[in-house]
């Protein structure tokens, strides 16, 4: 789930992410990340025409639950689903419900879970049906985006070279950045500080250290980056209702470069994998 960055950004923001001990705290979110990724990879066959969004979190709360771990958004600030289905113009935080999956939306599946205590937080987006060539081209770009975001994440990079790496390829293919919601540090807590934005310069922000948890989930729109909140309170919408799309690891800072916590083993994680033909 993504961390609502409109009004605490600037606080949130220069505040210091946890260094965790490597061996043990990897190990814990190593755990929790498999099994929210092997959630979302259960959920590749049941993302289909005619399914209820409200079926989808039926199945990831039993599937989670038959894992011996722990819905982490179930109660969260009210929140009352193990996952967020955001739907073709839906930015992030679509509430799951009555709404009947049809040919050629696009559908982010976002899912947190905790196990032993430790949080595994990732989403990605799947196609129904006859999937539009433009919407293809938004998936592609969006995992394209964040992978290059977690390809600056090493010891002695910044935040900013993160949101940076972000920001100018997602821009140079004509899409723009969301700014409203970000990504957040995360291990023993679900949205620990600071906030990771998807956007900045090189250079600035927080150093990068070994031992730091954090995810990185960038939303990009066709259209204008601006967004609203619906009166649900979760659900953000594009202002000008052109397609969105998100895809989110959690990951965790290595001598190297990083650890991915919530990669898919089959590399379902990947747009090409989610898309009819």
């Amino acid at each position: 789930m993504t961390f609502v960055a409109a009004a605490e950004a600037p606080q949130r923001n220069t505040g210091q992410i946890k260094l965790y001990d490597q061996e043990a705290a990897f190990a814990g979110m190593r755990k929790a990340g498999q099994v929210s990724a092997a959630c979302l990879d259960m959920l590749v066959g049941e993302v289909r025409e005619g399914v209820t969004t409200g079926r989808i979190d039926d199945l990831a709360r039993e599937f989670v639950l038959d894992h011996s771990a722990l819905p982490a958004c179930v109660g969260y600030r009210g929140y009352r689903h193990t996952v967020c289905t955001s739907l073709n113009h839906t930015v992030c935080h679509g509430i799951p419900g009555d709404r009947v999956l049809r040919s050629g939306d696009i559908l982010n599946i976002d899912v947190t879970v905790i196990v032993d205590g430790w949080h595994g937080d990732t989403s990605r987006m799947y196609g129904v049906g006859d999937v539009p060539r433009k919407a293809r081209r938004l998936m592609d770009i969006t995992y394209e985006a964040m992978m290059r975001g977690l390809a600056a994440i090493k010891p002695g990079a910044t935040l900013g070279d993160l949101g940076h790496a972000i920001q100018s390829y997602a821009e140079g293919e004509r899409c723009s950045v969301v700014r409203e919601f970000c990504g957040h540090g995360l291990g023993r807590v679900f949205h620990d500080a600071p906030n990771i934005l998807h956007f900045g310069k090189p250079g600035q922000g927080e150093i990068l250290k070994p031992g730091m948890m954090f995810t990185v989930e960038p939303m990009l729109n066709l259209g204008s980056p601006a967004v609203k909140v619906l009166g649900d309170g979760w659900t953000a919408v594009t202002k000008d209702k052109s397609l969105s799309a998100q895809y989110e690891h959690s990951i965790g800072v290595t001598e190297s470069g990083i650890e991915i916590f919530t990669k898919s083993p089959g590399g379902l994680d990947q747009p090409h994998a989610l898309l009819p033909g």
